[in-house]
């Protein structure tokens, strides 16, 4: 979403087998075999909301919401060993990984409150065992005031029904309370996207090493960028996209690109925000190679998704990314301020950022923290098949919380944001992120960061697992919604806008429980050239309609599908083509073929009534 202020609060399933075969070598699966995983939570009662069940408890006082620790999320928890004597607690619950799913994650949270007094003993501990093996071992040692997230990768277990299980053990004295809340087991795609011979550079994997200034305004070091190409045709060149260059000059660049290895650096084109990098020689269908370049970054005065709100830095689109081929050749499409020009196929990033200790870094994927040098802290971002990358700097306030599905939130606030304003929103995404879920599928990103400045002129800001927003619950219902309708399930942004924010706002009407009801018979073309699915070209030079038409115009065709087709087979249309789509891209043609498909009613007349061309 990338809106003016008003508007803020408004199938390639079938892959070719010779080509899964090359990008995944000694790999018979077939692409509809790969799509088969339906991402999910697949532990029950995580949060212990709702009484005991499917848990096995030691004692009826395992499990409990009695005085004397709290809760992470809600009021129950589950409390292991406290009682200073010889003593063992187990829970345990029996949980099925689907054998469809490459990617299986536990995570939970922890909270340690000792009696001992020792640094270097573990006199009491806690166990995690998954089946017969060991996953993680905590003590008295690993005390701490609050709770602290651990996350383990659980994928080898993928088809196995097992039990999970955690044992506490205390010895003769000195009490130690293991208290455990919020525990989730996400599954989520195939170990590839939905493989399409005709977008290539595929299986991108970028590898970012950033050092900032005190201000975290700008940052320098390196990033690299290993692909295939997927493509029969072979590759000569690759364009990387310099996003951010719109909010500069050709003369005085805010990205800079320099000292490229790999291959030779051409002229920079599209308003120095495409880099051509020709490639040393040509690459086959299949192969793989690397480039790699030094990188810095100034960020621009402005409350923006790339600039600083005074002390507080939005560093969106920053990365420099590989633009996509696909059999429209490659897309060099222009910068948009009015939406979003962003066309990537899913990747892999390790973004290390070496940032000063005051400054709070939230970013894309999952973060882990460790002392730098004086005075600064090193933060490490992982994130498995997203599409961009992006993160924050700067003082801000933090609170957390996990929703009831098992998704860690966290909500950075700039100041002047009041502490009822952030708890408001936090209640928002942790409400939002579970109901999409419930709807087209887990959330496989880990935590879910939002940064609230009532400042950004444009309303919200999605990115993989990291969102800008406003104080508003339904602008961050929307951002939240489009981790599925752009960050999972992709789209040329630029040519098919409808694609991810029609999709998004229909998602954030059925969140807050709006039917939709006689939408579309407020419609009022301007013309006869206006469409649902026309380009961000044309929506460009007619930006007063572009809210109305692509938003409003677009959720509402789709409420008028979901009444002509039904609830029921709307649901499983959305879900269906979510999962088919999974780290893969819609277009419209798709879109409307698995629509079809999913009713006996022809179409024809409901596409041309609703201006959905292609």
């Amino acid at each position: 979403m990338r809106s003016t202020p008003h508007k803020a609060f408004v199938t390639s399933a079938l892959a070719v087998a010779a080509l899964a075969a090359a990008l995944l070598p000694g790999s018979t699966a077939s692409a509809a075999e790969a799509a088969a995983c339906t991402p999910t939570q697949v532990l029950a009662n995580g949060g212990f909301e709702s009484g005991t069940s499917p848990w096995t408890q030691s004692s009826t006082s395992v499990i409990t919401s009695r005085t004397g620790q709290s809760a992470h999320g809600g009021t129950s928890f589950a409390w292991l060993d406290g009682v200073g004597g010889t003593h063992t607690d187990t829970l345990s619950q029996s949980v099925t990984i689907p054998s469809g799913c490459s990617s299986a994650t536990l995570t939970f949270w922890l909270h340690v409150d000792t009696a001992e007094t020792t640094s270097s003993t573990a006199y009491d501990k806690l166990t995690a065992k998954i089946g017969s093996t060991t996953l993680a071992t905590y003590s008295n040692l690993n005390k701490a005031t609050g709770y602290v997230q651990k996350s383990v990768d659980v994928s080898a277990f993928a088809g196995q029904t097992v039990s999970l299980a955690f044992t506490g053990t205390e010895d003769s004295s000195l009490q130690t309370s293991f208290v455990l809340d919020d525990i989730a087991l996400n599954t989520s795609g195939d170990t590839t996207p939905p493989a399409d011979s005709t977008r290539t550079p595929a299986a991108p994997a970028y590898t970012v090493s950033l050092t900032s200034n005190t201000a975290g305004t700008v940052w320098t070091g390196h990033e690299s960028a290993t692909f295939t190409n997927a493509s029969a045709t072979a590759l000569t060149e690759v364009y990387l996209r310099l996003w951010d260059n719109y909010h500069g000059t050709c003369s005085a660049p805010p990205i800079t690109v320099t000292n490229v290895t790999g291959g030779t650096a051409g002229a920079l084109s599209v308003a120095c925000t495409a880099l051509q990098i020709a490639l040393p020689t040509p690459l086959a269908q299949g192969q793989s190679t690397t480039i790699g370049f030094d990188l810095g970054i100034t960020v621009p005065s402005g409350a923006d998704r790339f600039g600083h709100d005074g002390a507080f830095s939005m560093i969106g689109n920053a990365l420099p990314v590989l633009a996509v081929k696909d059999g429209s050749g490659w897309h060099l499409d222009p910068y948009t301020n009015n939406g979003e020009s962003f066309y990537s196929l899913a990747a892999d990033f390790k973004v290390t950022l070496d940032h000063p200790t005051s400054l709070l870094v939230p970013a894309t994927g999952t973060s882990t923290d460790t002392p730098g040098t004086s005075g600064r802290t090193v933060t490490t971002a992982t994130a498995s098949k997203v599409r961009d990358f992006a993160w924050a700097a700067g003082p801000f306030s933090k609170i957390s919380g996990t929703s009831p599905g098992g998704v860690p939130v966290n909500i950075y606030s700039v100041s002047g944001i009041s502490s009822s304003s952030a708890q408001s929103m936090l209640s928002t995404a942790r409400s939002a992120v579970d109901a999409h879920a419930g709807r087209f599928g887990a959330y496989p990103y880990g935590e879910l960061d939002a940064v609230i400045d009532n400042n950004f002129w444009f309303g919200g800001m999605e990115y993989p697992g990291f969102v800008l927003d406003l104080v508003s619950t339904t602008a961050l219902t929307h951002e939240i919604g489009h981790q599925w309708w752009y960050g999972i399930v992709g789209d040329d942004e630029y040519n098919s806008p409808w694609l991810d924010e029609a999709f998004t706002d229909y998602a954030t009407d059925l969140a807050q429980g709006l039917s939709g009801t006689n939408c579309w018979n407020s419609v009022s073309w301007a013309s006869s050239a206006e469409k649902i699915t026309n380009s961000m070209a044309y929506w460009d030079a007619h930006s007063s309609r572009y809210s109305t038409v692509v938003y409003g115009y677009g959720k509402c065709a789709l409420h008028d599908l979901r009444r002509l087709i039904g609830d029921s087979a709307m649901t499983t249309l959305l879900r269906n083509y979510a999962t088919s789509h999974w780290y893969g891209v819609s277009t419209t043609a798709e879109f409307k073929a698995a629509a079809q498909a999913a009713t006996s009613t022809d179409l024809t007349s409901f596409w041309t009534t609703h201006r959905i061309d292609g």
